[in-house]
């Protein structure tokens, strides 16, 4: 249960980059040992978008497993739905503003951003997967922004990747009109809410995602991720889920869990 996974202790957070004025409007970076040019995972964490729920520090055993493993981490903390400025159009502005930052991050620390796969948890595999569509955005959209960095995967853990086609679902583990409030209501510039915010609406990405899914997930049940994949396949794009048996939702970020190797060994597969 998520009060259980909040006792777990987790390690101070890596070096604080803002990307923005707001305070939630930073990242943290995670290096590994060694001389680069070192392959990155962005970070994208969870909380049903929402400030009181969960911040990235939640992420940050994982964090550091990965840069153990040898990879450099961009763990992202953006403005959610109970913050000023967060829902539509600053929740998704600053994940790309964030994941753009790598851009001026890279030369200082060699980074190799040709290898670059986002992990997004829950929530966080919602905005991974939009990250990755972001060229499909329509200009017309304020979410949209010319040359986007281009992402190598997603891997997707426990995401909720469908706002239009799952709000039901969503809103019974996230709370009452959630989705409403990340999208924003509609309005004759917006009318469909759902076209530059859920990535179902985005298809096809071009990059490959993996849906991680817990068997007995009761947030994201592995329904989730087929349903993504059946969708997606229409649509072209390469999808592949992976069941984890004798899992539930936050074993699929806690490193000492045992279905966390399966899942940083097909990591380091996808940055390969």
């Amino acid at each position: 249960t998520y009060a259980e996974f909040k006792t777990k202790p987790q390690p101070k957070g890596g070096e604080k980059v803002a990307y923005g004025p707001a305070a939630s409007q930073f990242a943290e970076l995670w290096l590994p040992q060694g001389k680069g040019p070192h392959p990155v995972v962005v970070i994208l964490h969870g909380g049903c978008w929402q400030h009181e729920v969960a911040d990235l520090g939640y992420m940050n055993a994982a964090a550091e497993d990965l840069a153990r493993r040898g990879m450099a981490v961009w763990s992202v903390e953006y403005r959610r739905v109970d913050e000023a400025g967060g829902g539509y159009p600053g929740t998704f502005q600053d994940v790309a503003a964030g994941i753009d930052r790598l851009r001026a991050e890279a030369p200082r620390h060699d980074l190799d951003l040709k290898r670059l796969v986002i992990v997004g948890h829950s929530a966080g595999g919602h905005l991974g997967l939009w990250a990755a569509g972001r060229a499909n955005l329509p200009k017309t959209s304020p979410l949209y922004k010319p040359d986007p960095l281009p992402i190598g995967a997603v891997v997707s853990l426990g995401g909720l990747p469908d706002l239009e086609g799952t709000p039901d679902a969503i809103a019974l583990v996230c709370g009452e009109n959630i989705v409403g409030r990340l999208t924003g209501p509609a309005s004759p510039s917006h009318a469909d809410v759902f076209a530059d915010t859920s990535p179902v609406k985005l298809l096809p990405l071009h990059t490959p995602a993996i849906m991680v899914q817990g068997m007995y997930d009761p947030i994201s049940p592995p329904w989730q991720g087929l349903g993504y994949r059946k969708l997606a396949r229409a649509k072209g794009d390469q999808v592949e889920v992976l069941t984890i048996p004798d899992a539930g939702h936050f074993e699929l970020v806690w490193p000492v869990a045992p279905p966390w190797d399966a899942i940083a060994g097909r990591l380091e597969q996808a940055l390969r």
